[in-house]
């Protein structure tokens, strides 16, 4: 019980998708503008996490290794579209608010690399819990973001007026003030884990322990080894190829 309570915090904490692995950024960026854009993008990202790694979880014994990404790409696409007419058919509204970036999730770097990096290799409902762990860290911090950017840039929260007109500073509305944003939330969590004594360290889907890949690193030299041989071993099949 307790790992499956360490899957489930990982993506809130220790891996959040947007603050530690730096991933999903265009979006927070872009509809963090409003907090129920923000919510409506955070429920969309995360019912896709969610059900394309269980999909994936379910199928990592058949599809064949070398079309992997394409076939997590098609169960991505189609949960993503089933949102797009769900939010379009339902939320007219929030579906204009959200925009391309509704349909962006399909090639989101948080639900390609959680499919490859986890869900590919792990069970149905340890995958469960780590779609839901990244999408709820996905969720706060692009809540938290807009909720501060709304409410200073336009005064209000949810729509309705909290700070007088002629008060807001429109700038954080637009896009410097959501870069201002970011790195303003990626400063207090860098500073937050100084006080604890830990370093920030932005590592995609590493833990540390090696406990969810199968690469058999023991360290960061061994990775950047097994890489380096990687690409000299594609070059060597491309230029037997030619």
């Amino acid at each position: 019980m307790k790992n499956k309570w360490k899957i489930f915090t990982n993506g809130i904490f220790k891996e959040n998708p947007v603050l530690i692995l730096l991933l999903g950024g265009c979006s927070v960026l872009a509809i963090s503008v409003t907090v129920s854009g923000a919510l409506g993008m955070g429920g969309a990202l995360t019912f896709v996490l969610v059900c394309s790694n269980v999909v994936v979880s379910l199928l990592r014994k058949i599809i064949p290794d070398k079309i992997r990404i394409p076939c997590f790409i098609v169960v991505i696409a189609t949960f993503v579209t089933l949102v797009q007419m769900i939010v379009q058919a339902f939320l007219p509204d929030l579906y204009a608010s959200l925009g391309i970036f509704l349909a962006l999730i399909v090639v989101n770097c948080i639900v390609l690399g959680r499919a490859e990096m986890f869900a590919s290799k792990n069970g149905v409902f340890d995958s469960l819990l780590d779609g839901l762990g990244m999408g709820l860290g996905y969720t706060m911090v692009i809540v938290g973001i807009a909720v501060f950017r709304e409410l200073v840039g336009s005064g209000t929260l949810l729509g309705y007026r909290i700070i007088p007109e002629g008060y807001q500073i429109g700038i954080i509305t637009q896009t410097p003030g959501g870069f201002f944003c970011f790195g303003a939330a990626m400063a207090l969590l860098i500073r937050c884990m100084a006080k604890k004594g830990k370093k920030f360290d932005p590592r995609i889907g590493c833990d540390g322990e090696c406990g969810n890949c199968n690469l058999g690193c023991e360290n960061k030299d061994d990775l950047i080894a097994i890489a380096e041989g990687k690409i000299a071993e594609i070059a060597e099949e491309e230029g037997a190829a030619v």
